[in-house]
């Protein structure tokens, strides 16, 4: 990921309306299974900064590892607190086999090329125990590839059938499979794919503060959609897609 995006995570991916959406739908859809684990051990494939392997300990109890190629992200999530943090490839991870309860990976996979997710699926299926939970999100659909996209190096981008495929073939059952923030679907499209190229818009991070009033507008519809899938419904299509799988 690009470097300068870490400096932008650290400020405001504890505040910023996305993140707290989407933490809020990845609770809903983890919190059942999760709490039945308090002394879990849970690795943090992609960790970036920190920020969801210190949610995930606080909320749940676990202790969380977090990895990462980035040193420029693993030095920022040392400089926040974060001390449980390992500079390594997530295809070739430097753990023992079946050493974690859960692995958790939040749109790390955009950052590889094509293909290379099927070994970053094994080591997930690898570090696992039997029985064990994996929570996999993803940017969706290469039509909304936006500027933000090309700022922060994104190379690919997946479907639901993408992500399943790649977790039956290492021996994880899908549980839960869905598409997420789907409400600002439309929004994000004409942004995209018309205002962007129309205006020439420069390529640079989204991750921006905004006005408390358009902060709270954005964040409604990412809360809804937290409680209709903590419902047990899924969402047909999305800007992300979530997989909840179990290693056979």
């Amino acid at each position: 990921m690009n470097p300068a995006e870490y400096d932008n995570l650290a400020l405001l991916e504890e505040s910023m309306w996305w993140f707290r959406g989407m933490r809020k739908i990845l609770f809903r859809l983890l919190d059942r299974r999760a709490r039945q684990w308090p002394a879990a051990r849970a690795l943090d494939a992609g960790c970036g900064t920190g920020a969801m392997a210190h949610a995930l300990a606080k909320r749940y109890g676990w202790k969380v590892t977090g990895v990462d190629i980035s040193r420029d992200g693993l030095r920022k999530a040392v400089q926040l607190g974060r001390r449980d943090v390992v500079a390594c490839d997530a295809r070739r991870l430097p753990f023992a086999d079946a050493g974690f309860d859960a692995v958790i990976s939040l749109d790390m996979l955009v950052h590889l090329e094509p293909g290379e997710e099927a070994q970053v699926f094994q080591e997930f299926a690898r570090v696992l125990k039997p029985g064990g939970l994996v929570a996999v999100r993803a940017a969706a659909f290469t039509t909304l590839r936006s500027r933000h996209s090309v700022f922060v190096g994104e190379r690919q981008r997946f479907c639901a059938q993408q992500l399943r495929t790649s977790a039956q073939a290492v021996g994880i059952t899908p549980l839960r499979l869905t598409y997420a923030n789907t409400l600002l679907l439309p929004v994000a499209w004409l942004k995209f794919r018309v205002w962007e190229p129309l205006t020439n818009a420069r390529v640079e991070s989204a991750v921006k503060p905004a006005p408390g009033w358009l902060d709270r507008l954005l964040y409604a519809p990412l809360a809804m959609e937290a409680a209709w899938l903590g419902s047990g419904r899924n969402l047909p299509v999305g800007q992300s897609v979530l997989l909840l799988g179990e290693k056979r």
